[in-house]
């Protein structure tokens, strides 16, 4: 037998049931440390000498790319799952996503299956599970889940697949087999995509007006500032008062609250600041609300003080924020008709102050800085229900600038 690393070699021995082989490869104790030198490491059980050739031959490929053997002790997925993620440097809302989706449509289905065991055509058998009958929520649990989660799915489990590979557990990510594996499409995504739900400005204009004059919604100015600004729920909750410029009318927008942690901020989802102009209408609102912070206990009012804190100043919450904002528009559709108010969820706030401001002829880069969004393609993407109206508006402009040139 050969002792040099890597070559390896294969030898019958004789069993109660017959002959068999073994596969036995030098690799290092430690690929980070190779002043520990080698052992021998290997395993038998094979039929014949073939088989155990193409045996070495697999752990020959794993050494090479590796440094290191993984033949005993692969993990099961839903062991490895639990190993990578705690290994993630990701925001913790986006953990939080990748857990959720482990819990619900990775472990329950593929949990106990090692990782060197997974085949592109069980993945694939996977997926049409998942899109037949895959939702486990209380709204429609049994249905089949849409094509975005599923494709949600399919990139955690390759980019958890490519971490095994870095690891030695797989010589091959089968979540890359795409002939086999058919994840869902782009093109199928987008098919699928529900349509952005906004008001309308007289619609928003109601609302507003029934939440200050007929409800006294303590929540009216986080309410006008959400509209006012296009802002992302966690960013306005997390507002101090030293970020608020009632002198020029310009909010500086630097963090946001976590959604999986009370009491904890971080940074924008761009991870950098932005400036947000506001108009005078909504400087007055925020005058007036900073006086009657103020009038509770000046520590509210104060610059480190969160804008919209909860009484004791501390940062509140982002789902009860929701929560809150989904009763009042229950109560508004109520009082006001449901024909003459839709319902709308506080995402779709953010989406009518972008959609208003396209149709008004706002150059899409300025609603793209107001939004946060990292590229412009992310703002038309979202917002290309707005499109038809701009180019009429585009070609009305052109058709009386030449008419009236003539």
């Amino acid at each position: 037998m050969s002792r040099r690393r890597g070559v390896g070699s294969i030898t019958p021995y004789t069993t109660k049931t017959g002959q068999r082989w073994r596969w036995q490869l030098r690799a290092p104790i430690d690929p980070e440390r190779p002043e520990l030198g080698t052992r021998p490491q290997g395993k038998g059980g094979y039929r014949t000498a073939s088989e155990a050739d193409d045996a070495l031959q697999d752990a020959r490929r794993k050494l090479r790319a590796h440094g290191r053997l993984a033949q005993r002790g692969t993990p099961t997925i839903g062991d490895y799952a639990e190993e990578w993620l705690a290994s993630l440097t990701l925001e913790a809302s986006t953990i939080e996503g990748y857990r959720k989706i482990v819990r619900n449509h990775v472990t329950p289905q593929l949990g106990s299956v090692r990782l060197d065991k997974l085949t592109a055509t069980a993945l694939a058998k996977h997926y049409r599970a998942l899109e037949d009958h895959g939702r486990r929520d209380n709204k429609a649990p049994g249905a089949g889940l849409s094509a975005n989660t599923v494709q949600k799915v399919h990139v955690l489990i390759g980019a958890m697949l490519n971490a095994a590979l870095d690891d030695g557990h797989v010589t091959v990510n089968v979540a890359k087999k795409r002939r086999t594996v058919k994840a869902p499409t782009g093109k199928q995504v987008r098919s699928q995509k529900p349509e952005i739900q906004v008001w309308s400005a007289a619609e928003l204009r109601a609302f507003l007006e029934w939440s200050q004059v007929t409800y006294a919604d303590d929540f009216y100015a986080l309410w006008h500032v959400y509209a006012w600004t296009g802002m992302r729920r966690s960013e306005a909750l997390a507002l101090r008062w030293s970020d608020v410029d009632l002198s020029t009318g310009r909010i500086a927008v630097r963090r946001a609250a976590d959604t999986t942690a009370r009491d904890t901020i971080k940074s924008t989802k761009t991870g950098q600041a932005r400036p947000i102009d506001i108009d005078p209408e909504t400087v007055d609102v925020l005058r007036r609300w900073k006086a009657t912070r103020g009038s509770i206990a000046l520590a509210l009012a104060r610059p480190d003080a969160y804008v919209f804190g909860d009484y004791e100043g501390r940062l509140r919450k982002p789902d009860d924020i929701g929560r809150r904002w989904d009763h009042r528009v229950a109560k508004a559709r109520a009082a006001l008709g449901v024909d003459e108010l839709p319902r709308l969820t506080l995402k779709g706030l953010r989406h009518t102050h972008a959609t208003l401001l396209l149709e008004l002829g706002v150059h899409p880069k300025v609603v793209q800085e107001r939004l946060g969004h990292s590229n412009i393609s992310t703002t038309m993407n979202i917002y290309s229900h707005v499109t038809p109206t701009m180019q009429r508006d585009a070609v009305s402009r052109l058709a009386g600038l030449i008419g009236g040139a003539s």
